[in-house]
């Protein structure tokens, strides 16, 4: 598959869209899902090399979004908010719990370039040349390769449902050329799909990107307008070390104050302006041990 970067690009004020010929067609043959998933996965490969858009808060939100979807695998009952609670306010020598775990692994693997090493890092249960085995039995196009890594993951290990997930997302992003794993299949596929083969497996992971392209493309267009608006409000603040502050929200999903690089009374009241201007939200919607994110 071969990307193209139109010159203009850079000139646009805002994301280019997806085309409305992808979001509202409904294809049933394999060959037709594939072609829609590769022109979402082309439009994304656009999105993803804007400049303007916080890529590391992008991959740190959808990894968010990934460890939801497993969540729902397991039969689990956190969400969206538990998982923030059970990361960002984890206290020095505190257990993170199974759900924190598994959102704790995803991030880890879109933090960093991916690669063996990252992806060891993130999934210590598994040795790196059994991760390396399972990459390199993906061949083919890029979504047919995530497809093989996926099925020869759930093969030898039938249950690492997030093992798997990312790594067929990682392969993804190899086949792709993108520096970073970006989580794109856990969200769509459900977990009757892991469980398929060959070209069933395959079909279900075209669809799931097509889905998960749009919804990726529509909170990078997000991200990319409220990082524009933050970076905008800089000057108004007058805290010392609110620059640095700034920079931190842009890389995350979610902050507790107390992470700031300040005092916490000044951590506090630089949130709370910062809410005032528009520029970040609170996002539990709780009176104390509040958390703030872009």
């Amino acid at each position: 598959m071969t990307f193209a970067r139109p010159d203009h690009i850079s000139d646009l004020d805002t994301l280019p869209r997806m085309p409305a010929w992808v979001t509202s067609a409904r294809a049933e043959a394999l060959e037709d899902v594939a072609f829609l998933s590769g022109a979402a996965l082309n439009h994304l490969h656009l999105v993803l090399g804007r400049e303007e858009v916080p890529q590391t808060l992008l991959r740190d939100r959808l990894a968010l979004r990934a460890a939801e979807a497993c969540m729902v695998f397991s039969g689990r009952p956190e969400r969206e908010a538990e998982l923030r609670d059970a990361i960002y306010l984890l206290r020095p020598g505190d257990l993170p719990g199974p759900a924190g775990e598994t959102y704790l692994v995803w991030r880890r693997a879109v933090e960093r370039p991916v690669s063996i090493k990252t992806l060891a890092r993130a999934m210590p249960a598994f040795e790196a040349g059994q991760i390396a085995a399972w990459l390199d039995s993906g061949k083919g196009a890029p979504v047919t390769r995530a497809a093989m890594v996926l099925e020869a993951a759930l093969t030898e290990a039938p249950r690492a449902d997030v093992a798997a997930l990312i790594l067929a997302d990682a392969a993804l992003a190899q086949a792709l050329g993108w520096d970073h794993l970006v989580p794109l299949l856990a969200p769509c596929l459900k977990r009757a799909y892991l469980r398929k083969h060959g070209d069933d497996l395959r079909l279900a992971c075209h669809r799931a990107l097509v889905s998960s392209v749009i919804e990726a493309v529509r909170q990078a267009a997000d991200l990319e307008r409220r990082a524009a608006h933050l970076k905008a409000v800089v000057p108004k603040l007058r805290a010392k070390g609110a620059g640095d502050s700034v920079e931190m929200f842009l890389t995350r999903d979610a902050m507790a104050p107390s992470a700031l690089p300040l005092t916490d009374r000044a951590a506090r009241r630089l949130c709370d302006r910062l809410v005032d201007l528009g520029a970040v939200r609170e996002l539990t919607g709780r009176d104390t041990f509040r958390l703030y994110g872009v």
